[in-house]
């Protein structure tokens, strides 16, 4: 992760992810994308790149077809990082492990509507980078969890620890897309045949937050899927307390 090359993208934060094979680099803020390679007009080594490739390949027909195992030496994490109760990480089968990619993370098992895991998401409990890191790399994720209605409503939030954070304190029917940019009418139509009549989009409260919940109110409504938008300046669902997300309950579910 590393902040963002395009010269009229102000980053305060690293937004952009970097393949260290391929060269790829891609703004999960602004849409910025291309190569490293073309950019600074280096030759790529294309045996790599193939072998690369390959092994993606590989382990992405495997999570599509049986779906991936739990890592080797993986224990469960019964700890409270960020005041998210123990029960809740259990739920959520959050563990640890010691090998080299989950080193410093809590990481969650993602799995499909089916049951299959597609993907594991680990988020480091101190300052490493990148924060999230998804394996295998470039992974077809859902929205997660399978999207449970209350009333007919999901709240769709942003990252995993947002939906984390809201199902530990009672909006047990929030789920998380991810990243904005990973939303898409398939996805919604998925949700829409699973009993969703509403969705309530629940991003951040800043500029880039407010412009993705547009984009997935335009998807809502052309599929006929009612959408409304929560919005609460500078805030950020993952880190509201308990008697915040009561609030915002009795204002849902009034």
């Amino acid at each position: 992760m590393v902040r963002c090359l395009n010269p009229e993208h102000q980053d305060r934060n690293p937004s952009m992810r970097v393949d260290q094979i391929t060269g790829v680099y891609n703004c999960f803020s602004c849409g910025y994308r291309g190569s490293l390679f073309n950019l600074f007009g280096e030759k790529v080594n294309q045996l790599q790149l193939r072998r690369e490739n390959l092994k993606r390949k590989i382990i992405q027909k495997s999570a599509e077809s049986v779906g991936l195992s739990f890592p080797k030496n993986s224990v469960p994490y019964i700890g409270n990082w960020r005041e998210i109760k123990p029960e809740t990480y259990k739920k959520f089968e959050a563990f640890q492990n010691s090998q080299n990619d989950y080193i410093g993370r809590v990481v969650f098992p993602i799995r499909s509507v089916s049951g299959k895991i597609v993907a594991f998401q680990g988020r480091h409990t101190s300052n490493g980078t990148p924060k999230y890191l998804t394996l295998p790399a470039g992974a077809k994720l859902p929205l997660f969890p399978v999207p449970n209605p209350r009333e007919g409503k999901i709240i769709l939030v942003e990252g995993l620890y947002d939906a984390l954070n809201l199902y530990d304190k009672g909006l047990t029917n929030a789920v998380c897309c991810f990243g904005v940019k990973t939303v898409n009418e398939d996805k919604l139509l998925l949700a829409k045949m699973q009993g969703v009549e509403e969705v309530v989009i629940f991003f951040d409260g800043d500029e880039a937050g407010q412009a993705g919940a547009e984009q997935v109110k335009i998807l809502c409504e052309k599929i006929d899927l009612p959408s409304k938008n929560i919005y609460l300046k500078g805030r950020d669902p993952g880190a509201l307390n308990q008697s915040q997300v009561k609030s915002l309950e009795k204002k849902l579910y009034a």
